[in-house]
């Protein structure tokens, strides 16, 4: 995306630049009763890219990954990469053949995780979706913080219409948030 001073100064008199736009699509916030996952629906077509914001709050005692699916597809079509660490050590893998992809770091209901998430050409039926993501959870326990960058696929063409994002261990708690937005292209 071109830095606005760089766009500014390179517009000409009386000519319009498109700059591209995030547009709130939905935003979920969990009640007080928790909830074992949350789920977008009605996904419209319109815009390039997707964006994924979650602050998570979760009942399990340990915090785990968060997850999530596409178009409510449980098969092993999902193929991830990641990039961890932790204060002290540093991992790196990729998962195949997976069922989900991941999304965010879940918290306590003291400790938040959080995650933030761009899927990229969502709606574009010629290709299979991708993923990037950044993972984030500081842990006020004594443990270190947690830091990931993820990327991920999900093998098939058909356009997302369906979000659903679950974690690994317990539910999300109450203010658990998540937040869809449209990204136009740029």
């Amino acid at each position: 995306m071109p830095i606005l001073g760089t766009i500014a100064s390179s517009t000409r008199q009386g000519q319009a630049t498109d700059l591209g736009a995030m547009f709130p699509l939905q935003t979920v916030t969990v009640g007080g009763a928790g909830a074992s996952s949350v789920t977008f629906t009605n996904i419209p077509s319109t815009y390039a890219h997707l964006h994924l914001r979650s602050l998570i709050l979760n009942t399990s005692a340990t915090s785990g990954d968060v997850f999530l699916r596409f178009n409510n597809d449980t098969g092993s079509n999902y193929r991830a990469h990641y990039l961890y660490g932790d204060g002290g050590s540093i991992f790196a893998g990729a998962g195949g053949n997976t069922d989900r992809l991941y999304a965010a770091f879940g918290g306590t209901t003291t400790d938040p995780g959080s995650g933030i998430a761009d899927i990229l050409d969502y709606a574009n039926t010629n290709k299979n979706t991708t993923i990037r993501a950044l993972l984030g959870h500081e842990r006020s326990t004594g443990i270190s913080d947690d830091v990931a960058i993820t990327s991920g696929v999900w093998v098939n063409t058909n356009a997302i219409t369906r979000i659903d994002i679950f974690p690994a261990t317990g539910t999300f708690a109450a203010n658990a948030q998540f937040s869809l937005y449209g990204l136009k292209s740029a």
